[in-house]
């Protein structure tokens, strides 16, 4: 029993990592329609971006949040004027070799700069357990469930309470009929896909204490994450959040029980399943505002 609350709680925390991830991937395919294939790269961007800060600068990684956040929403601004705005009216297919094109260019770029070394930041305390009885939690991890909350709640409210959360929900629901209640909708696009990509930011700093940095890092991370918005709902910020704790689940459940190496077939079938069965996921139709 000790076993099964461990690898329950173990799946809970991995699942705040891959809320983090996936939020900023639900959020801007809810608001832009567009399917980031970049995103996995850009957390890549922001781990490089981390481990810089830590090493040149002497920052704790999670005082470089700050600075990575900040560099993340600039660059995702930047994606949606110059590569995503232009293709807008263009075929899905179109954006999605568009961002698979920059995921490409963003990877070689690392290799080109940085190598295929493994780079990490040194935080023994970080690292270190919490044991609560029979029940070890690393403390880094903690920190990621408890900021995948704050960051979920704190999406939410913007989207619900203010006046540039609500354009971003109009624009959502209709792209063509906003305009024409004053809203501008590709200011609305650039602060989408940089709050999106600023998510990352914030993930790169996180995670950088207990996983090391390699230019295909990403790679990973963003498989996960669309399973993740698949299950919860495309576009549904809770949905993701929901979807992250179930995928973390399966994915510590499945590591001990099955096989560490078949972890991932699991839940990708769990993803070809939903596809199958319900596409729009467990909350529905995604509206970027639930």
């Amino acid at each position: 029993m000790d076993i099964f609350i461990q690898l329950l709680i173990n799946g809970l925390l991995l699942g705040g990592l891959y809320a983090i991830i996936a939020v900023g991937l639900t959020l801007v395919f809810g608001v832009v329609k567009v399917a980031n294939f970049a995103h996995g790269e850009l957390l890549m961007v922001g781990m490089y971006a981390v481990y810089l800060l830590t090493k040149h600068l002497g920052l704790h990684p999670y005082v470089a949040a700050g600075p990575a956040v900040v560099l993340l929403f600039i660059i995702g601004v930047a994606i949606q004027r110059f590569v995503i705005q232009p293709l807008l009216n263009a075929e899905p297919e179109i954006q999605i070799f568009a961002t698979v094109g920059l995921s490409t260019a963003l990877m070689n770029l690392a290799l080109l700069v940085f190598g295929a070394n493994m780079f990490s930041v040194q935080t023994p305390a970080l690292r270190a357990t919490l044991n609560i009885g029979e029940i070890s939690i690393v403390k880094a991890n903690i920190v990621m469930f408890v900021s995948s909350l704050i960051l979920v709640s704190g999406i939410h409210l913007f989207l619900t309470k203010t006046y540039l959360g609500r354009a971003i929900r109009a624009t959502s629901q209709n792209r063509i009929a906003a305009p024409l209640m004053g809203i501008n909708v590709n200011k609305v696009y650039m602060v989408t896909f940089g709050i999106g990509s600023a998510c990352v930011g914030l993930a790169a700093a996180l995670i950088m204490p207990i996983y090391t940095v390699f230019p295909t890092i990403g790679t990973y991370f963003v498989l996960t994450a669309f399973v993740v918005v698949v299950l919860g709902g495309m576009g549904s910020i809770w949905g993701a959040f929901i979807g992250a704790m179930i995928i973390g689940i399966v994915d510590s459940m499945s590591g001990y029980y099955i096989a560490p190496d078949l972890k991932e077939v699991v839940y990708f079938i769990i993803f070809i399943t939903i596809l199958i069965f319900r596409p729009t996921g467990l909350l529905g139709l995604g509206k970027g505002s639930e």
